[in-house]
């Protein structure tokens, strides 16, 4: 199939369909989660295999591999807040597309504080604090993408429900744990689906930027971060010789990931005439 370049125009209503057939997509994904029963918070999530006390800082490596975040973040946001990045030629073109790009590395540099303190003293109660700010960052991405693939129209306009969905399933999450009900489906959605759904976006439509490739290399070190951050990996891992766990090297490969989008959205330039859908 051939991407969709709206170079030649693109009508309204095509706009809309490009919007209305991903929101299909996510719904119909939705629903078959649902189908699937209630998935609790698993308490041996918190067993940790480096549980090390260094510099008096409980469960050390766990809590310091998270600066990484911290500064990425900041990097990220100091490259968008520059006074030239918004031109024309520029990483970005249109101010409104700096917006789901602000909130990608505010979430990035807030997991680094909500993942130390979660990682300090690991329970369901702090467990919060390390999922709220990386739901923000999923889907400032997811956000960010749909706006350059789709249209930046989609992209500002679904960001705000995005990150409320994002919200909503860790809270849901946590409110059922408090019930003894617990319940991981929507979170598990939130993270999973624009997995999926935005290399079907990179196949579907043009890019407005350079440097596409970049976004495939960040989906696979997430994809490493999350193989890194089971149980049985992080304890095989530590036992190899006991210097480094699974789950620190889960933080450092997903800040990598976050730094070459960083990277890439310093770097990448406009291609004339190729935008998404809108």
């Amino acid at each position: 199939m051939k991407p969709m370049d709206s170079s030649k125009g693109v009508t309204q209503p095509a706009f809309e369909a490009c919007v209305l057939g991903f929101l299909a997509l996510g719904i119909i994904a939705l629903g078959s989660i649902f189908c699937l029963p209630p998935i609790p918070q698993d308490q041996s999530y918190h067993a940790f295999a480096d549980d090390r006390t260094m510099l008096g800082v409980p469960n050390f490596l766990n809590v310091a591999s998270n600066l990484p975040f911290v500064v990425v973040g900041a990097l990220g946001l100091w490259s968008l807040l520059r006074h030239d990045t918004v031109r024309p030629d520029g990483p970005v073109r249109e101010p409104a597309e700096r917006w789901p790009l602000l909130v990608l590395f505010v979430g990035v540099l807030l997991t680094g504080f909500g993942s130390s303190y979660y990682h300090l003293d690991p329970n369901n109660d702090r467990l919060v604090w390390d999922r709220l700010p990386m739901t923000v960052a999923f889907m400032g991405f997811f956000a960010s993408m749909i706006g350059e693939r789709i249209g930046v129209r989609a992209g500002t306009w679904l960001l705000w429900p995005l990150m409320w969905l994002g919200f909503a399933s860790v809270l849901n999450w946590d409110m059922g744990e408090r019930r003894h009900a617990g319940d991981l489906r929507l979170y598990g959605f939130v993270q999973f689906y624009p997995l999926v759904t935005i290399p079907l976006m990179m196949y579907l439509f043009l890019p407005r930027y350079t440097r596409a490739g970049d976004v495939m290399i960040t989906l696979a070190f997430y994809v490493v971060a999350k193989v890194l951050e089971a149980g049985p990996v992080d304890h095989a891992i530590y036992d190899l010789g006991h210097l480094v766990s699974g789950h620190t090297l889960k933080h450092l490969a997903a800040a990598f990931g976050a730094y070459w989008l960083c990277h890439m959205v310093r770097y990448r330039r406009p291609i004339p005439a190729l935008e998404g859908c809108g």
